[in-house]
């Protein structure tokens, strides 16, 4: 039985897989040694991984290594399924890896584009033949609000929630619908283009606002909310194997 976990900027996701399978999972705005512990009395774990996109916890990353039979911490060193062609493989987020394996192991043999909606949104792209060529970085929707309140004196802060037309009638219309539809264009934007290169291109949309903006985009895309943590129950089996 395998343990993920995943360390972001604002929550830490964990997961169960067996066999393949994920089993359970769990979100935690804090995350540490004593809710892991709750973990390992309700599961035999014998392998783990853990991805962070934040400072490591030592103490975590002990208590992990005394507990499990084999654990991996997720960085450039690991042993991966895929092949990386990036300039500095030392810095590309770990949660970007996961997601271009787990998109890579989901449907081998396409060319895919994988968009992860969250704090930020990431652009990755994957060859047919396994290689990950790169991608792109802008800021997520709630940080796109939060700026807009932030850099201005006089622009309330808002969410997604609410009426979001073409164009905007009023302060709080504009504001959203200039935040969500000009993620609607850029996602869009982003396929299109690289349609012109990849006729084939198989496109995955994950993180917390994947399902929002799923119904909104013209181009044909396939939804997982659960594909980081795939990537890294992919990444810990293949170094078990290997």
């Amino acid at each position: 039985m395998n343990l993920i976990i995943e360390q972001g900027n604002t929550t830490s996701k964990v997961a169960v897989f067996d066999n393949g399978r994920m089993e359970a999972s769990y979100v935690y705005k804090r995350f540490g040694v004593s809710a892991v512990a709750v973990l390992f009395e309700r599961y035999a774990f014998t392998a783990g991984i853990l991805s962070t996109v934040i400072d490591r916890d030592e103490e975590l990353i002990a208590y992990l290594e005394s507990k499990l039979e084999r654990f991996i911490f997720l960085d450039e060193n690991v042993k991966l399924p895929i092949r990386i062609s990036y300039e500095t493989p030392a810095t590309l987020g770990k949660d970007r890896l996961a997601a271009a394996v787990g998109a890579y192991c989901s449907r081998p043999g396409n060319n895919l584009l994988v968009i992860d909606l969250g704090t930020a949104i990431t652009y990755e792209i994957i060859e047919a033949s396994g290689v990950y060529l790169g991608g792109n970085i802008s800021p997520g929707m709630t940080t796109r609000f939060r700026a807009l309140n932030q850099f201005t004196r006089k622009l309330p802060l808002l969410t997604e929630e609410g009426d979001t037309p073409f164009v905007g009638t009023s302060t709080e219309t504009a504001i959203r619908s200039g935040v969500v539809n000009g993620i609607v264009y850029e996602i869009d934007g982003y396929i299109n283009e690289l349609k012109l290169k990849y006729a084939d291109l198989f496109v995955f949309l994950t993180g917390g606002h994947s399902f929002y903006f799923e119904r909104r985009l013209k181009n044909a895309i396939f939804a997982d909310i659960n594909l980081v943590l795939t990537g890294l129950n992919r990444i810990l089996e293949y170094n078990v194997e290997n």
